[in-house]
């Protein structure tokens, strides 16, 4: 099903807005200095989005890659970094099969996204094409890795609304679950848009697969190509005590 949501970049940019491109980036940092075994020049951010993260990370002289699917949000990704004088190169590919003409030194996916690979199988796939772009020692961050099933809370709606100028979005995000046994669960999110009055509402459904923290583990170990370091709290360099849906799975290529 095309994506209603990610033709819609202008907007939702502005529904996250609420994100701390700066502190992420301080946090990548943090973790490229503990726990790297290569020096990072080249970052690679997947299902990059507006790539908020990247942008930052430019800034900061990296060598900068987005990949999506999306054309939209890889030609905003584009004028924005070109407007404020970026350093960031784009490219359209599905996460659980690319090849990058030159290796990476460091990679990581945000805010949950690494739901999009919808099974063990693909899941494998896309750890292929992470470690085949990753030079050896590199590290792959995983931003939110939905690992609180047993939570009640984890399927209630979150809502929020952002505003820049006289653009107001309303983002209604939910998960539901839809086959304990298969661990399979439908994501909606809706954006209402007021857009100077005028009146626009962009909703998306995907059928999505929750992969669990121990299953995680045994696909990386049968994947062979990457050490997991652990899972981390999501805005500190702590490992993670208890379950909870802000966390970072850190990996690092063999």
């Amino acid at each position: 099903m095309k994506s209603q949501i990610y033709d819609q970049a202008k907007y939702y940019e502005i529904a996250f807005s609420f994100v701390d491109s700066e502190k992420q980036a301080d946090l990548f940092e943090k973790f490229i200095k503990k726990y790297s075994k290569t020096g990072v020049k080249y970052v690679l951010d997947l299902a990059c989005g507006t790539a908020l993260q990247l942008r930052e990370m430019a800034k900061r002289g990296y060598k900068s890659i987005g990949l999506d699917v999306s054309s939209s949000m890889l030609d905003y990704l584009k004028y924005e970094s070109e407007k404020n004088g970026l350093d960031v190169s784009t490219i359209k590919a599905d996460i659980n099969n690319f090849k990058l003409k030159e290796k990476v030194d460091f990679a990581y996916i945000m805010m949950g996204s690494i739901i999009y690979v919808k099974n063990n199988e693909l899941f494998l796939s896309h750890l292929n094409s992470v470690a085949d772009s990753l030079n050896s020692g590199g590290l792959y961050l995983i931003e939110n890795i939905a690992i609180n099933w047993a939570d009640p809370s984890f399927f209630k709606p979150q809502r929020w609304i952002m505003k820049e100028g006289k653009i107001k979005v309303k983002t209604t995000y939910q998960i539901i679950p839809k086959n304990p046994l298969k661990q399979t669960v439908t994501q909606i999110l809706k954006m209402e848009v007021d857009d100077n009055g005028k009146k626009m509402e962009f909703i998306d459904k995907d059928d999505l697969k929750i992969i669990f923290p121990e299953e995680l583990r045994l696909l990386v170990d049968k994947n062979n190509k990457f050490e997991l370091i652990g899972f981390f709290e999501r805005n500190e360099m702590k490992l993670l005590k208890s379950v909870s849906p802000d966390n970072i799975v850190l990996l690092r290529k063999k």
